[in-house]
Formats: structure tokens, sequence, C-alpha cells
């Protein structure tokens, strides 16, 4: 599932990692990108009794391909009953997880909670492995208390119960997106496994990313909110390698950058709407501008303008006005995103 000629992926992400992000990173990139794409997180109790491409968390475009769900999943009847509705549905792998920190995720014993019982985690992804010939991935975190001999063990037990590839963001669970992700403790995590590992946490801009390949030393990249905030960043990358044709889009520039945000994000809303009708559109189109206006000069702006607006139309028009300004995008944001 990771290709050497693409060693990029969108990180699966809840409310932002839909049917319609999905397809405006693709209109940016060649036809047939050989990597794997996310679902947001899908909850194992429920999932099996779910209509599957009719609810929000599991629609697809026509270029959709490659698609990896997110189970959060604990109890064997579930996972299997998950793991043969997903591959029914057309999934290419399943990813478990073992990283979400969030107060509801923990409640209900799934997340990073699993990560305070090496067994118990190691039977959830046999479990997932025996449901189908599916591949299984796992993300995780580094863990609940920093302890990198404890990290290991866990991860190297995963491996043994059949993980085809590991995801590591290398923050704690109580830091939640606070402090700097520790992408040296990829590197030396990567150094006890035999499967690929995949890097994720603060890649905020292009640079970030061979940056987090050199120090990292992971076989792939993840990317969260700043390809929300960038939708070009794979093509940029795959241009840079020699991988995809050269465009005329003027990556470096920050002023060009702003008008693309401004563009890509009224792209977005559409494919919004067209999936999910006005109303739930608009609802998502604020949490998006939400979670990824630091990187735009004056975007706090942004959250009064989506904010206070009923229709799309009406929307849009001031969103027009408002990049009519010069404007201008930052590289990274301190902002803890």
């Amino acid at each position: 599932m990771i290709h050497p000629d693409f060693p990029l992926a969108l990180a699966p992400m809840v409310g932002l990692s839909h049917v319609a992000l999905r397809r405006l990173i693709l209109d940016y990139l060649p036809d047939t990108p050989q990597t794997f794409w996310p679902t947001e997180m899908l909850n194992s109790r429920r999932l099996p009794y779910q209509d599957l491409g009719n609810t929000p968390e599991t629609l697809r475009c026509d270029r959709d391909h490659n698609l990896v769900p997110q189970l959060l999943a604990n109890e064997e009847e579930f996972i299997y009953m998950s793991v043969q509705k997903l591959k029914d549905w057309g999934a290419a792998a399943i990813d478990i997880n073992m990283g979400c920190p969030v107060k509801k995720a923990l409640r209900h014993n799934y997340g990073v909670s699993l990560m305070g019982d090496i067994s118990y985690a190691a039977q959830i992804t046999k479990w997932a492995k025996q449901a189908s010939a599916l591949p299984v991935s796992v993300k995780v975190r580094a863990g609940i208390e920093s302890d990198s001999i404890f990290l290991k063990d866990f991860l190297q037990a995963l491996e043994a119960a059949g993980a085809s590839w590991i995801t590591i963001h290398p923050r704690l669970a109580k830091e939640k997106r606070r402090g700097l992700a520790d992408w040296k403790l990829v590197a030396k995590m990567k150094e006890h496994l035999g499967i690929p590992v995949i890097g994720n946490g603060d890649v905020q801009c292009f640079a970030d990313i061979d940056k987090m390949f050199e120090i990292a030393n992971c076989d792939a990249v993840m990317i969260g909110r700043s390809l929300n905030a960038k939708p070009w960043l794979l093509r940029q990358w795959l241009e840079s390698k020699g991988k995809a044709a050269v465009s005329d889009m003027d990556y470096s520039n920050p002023e060009w950058q702003a008008k693309e945000y401004g563009r890509s994000m009224l792209k977005l809303l559409t494919y919004l709407q067209d999936y999910y009708g006005e109303a739930l559109a608009l609802r998502k189109f604020r949490f998006h501008i939400r979670t990824n206006h630091m990187w735009l000069a004056y975007g706090h702006q942004l959250i009064g303008l989506v904010n206070k607006h009923k229709s799309i139309k009406e929307l849009t028009s001031d969103w027009l006005r408002f990049f009519e300004q010069p404007l201008r995008m930052y590289e990274t944001t301190n902002l803890r995103y």
C-alpha cells in the first residue's frame, strides 16, 4: 500500500477526511496517483448496521481508490462484522485507530487508551487480520507515558500480530496537538521494526515533507490539516521529485498560495454541496475553515464570514470579495491545530 513513487498520504481526520476533501486533493494530482486514502474514523459498533456508501463518512467519488477506512475498535465480534462489511464496500486495507486522544474515545476504551495494554492491542490487531485477507495497519501515538522501551515493545507486538504497517504520531496522549512532534522518535522506533513506518505530525509546509523523511527516516509521510489548507502539497512534492509533469502553479509565492487557497476552498464548498446538500455542506465548510484559516494572513476574519451566512450563494459572494484584496499565506503557524 505504500508506493515508493508516492510515499505520501492524507491523514484520517474526523470531520475533514471525507469524500469532498479527497476529491479536491485529487484534482491536483495525476490520473492514477499510487497512494492510499483514508476515511474519517468509523465506529465498529455502529458500522455493521449502517448502509455503507450512503453514510456521510463512507461516500465516495469516481476517482476514489485504495481507500483505507479507519476503525475505532476493541471487540472481536464487531471487528469481524465491520471488516467484512468494509471488504464488501471496497476497502483496500483496514486501519485501526490507537492514537485518538479525545475523551469520548477514551471513555469507551478506544483510540490511545489501547496503548495501555500491549497484549490487548496485539489481540485487536490479530482479530482484524483474521477477519479478512485485507492488510491491516495501526495508527498510534508516542504512548500514554514517555517510555520508549514500552513503545518499542508495543509496536513489535503489533507487528507480530500481523500489522502490515504502522503510522506513528510522535506526541503523548496528554499532549494532544500541543508541543512538538518528536520525529526522531519515529526513526528510533523504525530501527526495531521490519514493516514500513509512516511518520505523522507537524508537517505544515512543503519543506517539512523532506525534512520529516530525513529526520524520521520513515517510509512515508502522512499529512493532516496543512493538506486541508494547501491541497496542492502532494502535487508539489511529486513535481519536485520528477514524478509528475511540471505545472504552472507558483508554489513558492505566498500571494499565489493565498489566491489558490481561496479558489480551492470554494471548490471544496461546491463539492460539499454536491455530496451533503446545502445545510450540512455549510456546517462542514465552517469546520474546515476553523481548522485551516491560520495559514492565511488575516484568515481569522474568515471565521466571522462563514458563520454569518445561511446560504452558499451569499457566502460565495462575500468570499470572492474577501479574496480580491492582497493576501498571503504563511509557511507555518505557531497555533497548535
